[in-house]
């Protein structure tokens, strides 16, 4: 399989359909439950005090995927990623203003947590076996998958389809490993982001694009040229990582990640950064009060290995 790696290209923000962006305080009733009395009761994790005494966090996330991870129209960061590191801000130091966001490319994702250069890493990570050989991933809190986001009229309509054509990619992804494992016969053309890997679908350069559903209906939904195809492969759980041995940190975030479920926070955060239509759909895949999920169990099959 012949594999390109595309220079980084000076590219401008992607258009998507994306809702109103708006933040609520955890103590707000925006579709938030009460907090029950044993939970103000129940003694949460303790922030490590490396970054107690920093007083912010410093956060790696997607400048380019929307809606979980991009720079709006105001130069601001913002999407779902973002919008959870905002809480996290909040119940750490109570103020959202408290952290520092770093940029996290797929490549870089890794690096950037195994050398300390950030605290977490937000940026539609998905769990695999192998990643969590060098890292540590927090509880799952997104339920992902792929797709292929194609043009109405062209070459590729399906999976079957892309036997011999070129499908675009972002390097050190789950779908460039999958695509170079089992679909030997497919031409991947893999970039450094997610913009560049679109950029190369729009100009034709590549047949179809292989991403996340979450980030590619936003690109279908604004483009009336492309759509999505019905295929969905290689599902996993989005997590969030974490410096491997960092045990503190990660029972600080797990705590807090439950303590948004209950109150149903990951609901809200829905509604402020996916367009109004796909609310419903999407529901199913965000940790609610009746709606929890984990990571395959050791020694299932794995997205790097299956085919």
């Amino acid at each position: 399989m012949k594999r390109i790696l595309l220079a980084t290209a000076g590219v401008g923000l992607i258009a998507v359909a994306t809702a109103a962006i708006g933040f609520a305080q955890p103590t707000a009733s925006t579709g938030a439950t009460t907090a029950t009395r044993a939970e103000v009761a129940a003694p949460l994790p303790k922030l490590p005090a490396e970054i107690a005494s920093r007083k912010r966090f410093i956060v790696g996330v997607k400048c380019d995927a929307p809606p979980f991870g991009y720079i709006n129209v105001q130069g601001k960061n913002a999407g779902f990623d973002v919008e959870i590191a905002r809480w996290f801000a909040r119940y750490a130091f109570g103020r959202e203003q408290r952290l520092t966001f770093v940029c996290a490319p797929t490549p870089s994702r890794e690096p950037l947590i195994t050398s300390g250069r950030v605290d977490l890493m937000l940026s539609t990570f998905t769990y695999t076996a192998d990643r969590d050989t060098r890292i540590d991933f927090s509880r799952a809190y997104y339920k992902a998958g792929g797709r292929l986001l194609v043009k109405n009229d062209g070459p590729v309509q399906s999976l079957a389809d892309i036997k011999g054509r070129k499908v675009a990619t972002t390097s050190g992804s789950i779908y460039d490993r999958w695509m170079k494992r089992c679909h030997t016969s497919t031409q991947v053309i893999v970039t450094d982001s997610f913009t560049n890997a679109l950029l190369a679908f729009n100009q034709g350069r590549a047949d179809a694009l292989m991403w996340d559903d979450t980030v590619l209906v936003g690109v279908a939904a604004a483009d009336r040229t492309a759509k999505l195809t019905d295929d969905t492969f290689q599902a996993g759980p989005y997590g969030i990582g974490i410096k491997q041995g960092n045990v503190a940190l990660k029972r600080w975030v797990d705590a807090r990640l439950e303590l948004m479920r209950k109150k149903d926070i990951f609901m809200t955060i829905l509604k402020n950064n996916v367009p109004s239509r796909f609310v419903a759909g999407f529901s199913k895949s965000i940790l609610r009060p009746n709606n929890t999920f984990g990571y395959p169990p050791p020694g299932s099959p794995s997205t790097d290995t299956v085919c």
